[in-house]
């Protein structure tokens, strides 16, 4: 796929995804505007500046996707797929996953430590807030991405995934138990790498 044509569809499928875990965030910004057209326009211009942090994520999901089918050999796909999944399983673990977890799970605190005046300042929330969703979430797309080839079941179980991180109270254990079933599946799969055959992104 053309990158133009990718990166629209890329920001559609993340719109799905991501903002459904975000709106307890989303309504509680709306709070901070008063009058129903600056609402709205507040509002807007916050989840345009979010998804377009995940729009430009896309350029480098497209631009890793058009190397690797270069660079990759058929025989490669398996060791790739243990990596990624060992990887993603163990970011689950690290400080800096728990940070960006910490933001996206507590809104209240998020907006009264980085609330901005006027509607360029909306637009820097809603891009700040989407780099702290990008840090919690990123490893989670590089498994939809590389192993899922973005189809649809994945994209649901992904989101499901992250909504359940961000917004239920066990969130954060939910969280660590994922990551310790993807480092396992890791190790599975550098045992058993005719398990995925013929897996990886085609876009």
């Amino acid at each position: 796929m053309d990158m133009p044509a990718f990166i629209g569809s890329w920001t559609v499928m993340m719109a799905a995804m991501m903002l459904p875990s975000a709106m307890p965030m989303i309504r509680l910004h709306r709070l901070g505007a008063d009058g129903g057209m600056r609402r709205q326009l507040w509002s807007g211009t916050f989840i345009a500046g979010y998804l377009l942090v995940w729009g430009a994520v896309g350029i480098v999901v497209w631009a890793a996707a058009f190397i690797s089918e270069m660079v990759m050999a058929e025989e490669q796909r398996a060791i790739s797929v243990a990596v990624l999944l060992l990887i993603a399983g163990g970011y689950q673990f690290t400080p800096l996953k728990s940070a960006c977890l910490r933001a996206c799970r507590t809104p209240a605190d998020f907006l009264m430590t980085h609330w901005y005046r006027g509607l360029g300042g909306q637009l820097r929330l809603g891009i700040e807030h989407g780099l702290y969703c990008v840090g919690c979430c990123w490893a989670l797309m590089a498994i939809f991405v590389g192993i899922g080839a973005m189809s649809i079941a994945w994209a649901a179980a992904i989101a499901v995934v992250v909504l359940i991180e961000k917004l239920f109270p066990r969130g954060v254990a939910f969280g660590r138990v994922i990551g310790a079933i993807l480092v396992a599946a890791s190790f599975v799969v550098f045992v058993r790498p005719d398990l995925v055959v013929g897996v990886g992104t085609r876009m």
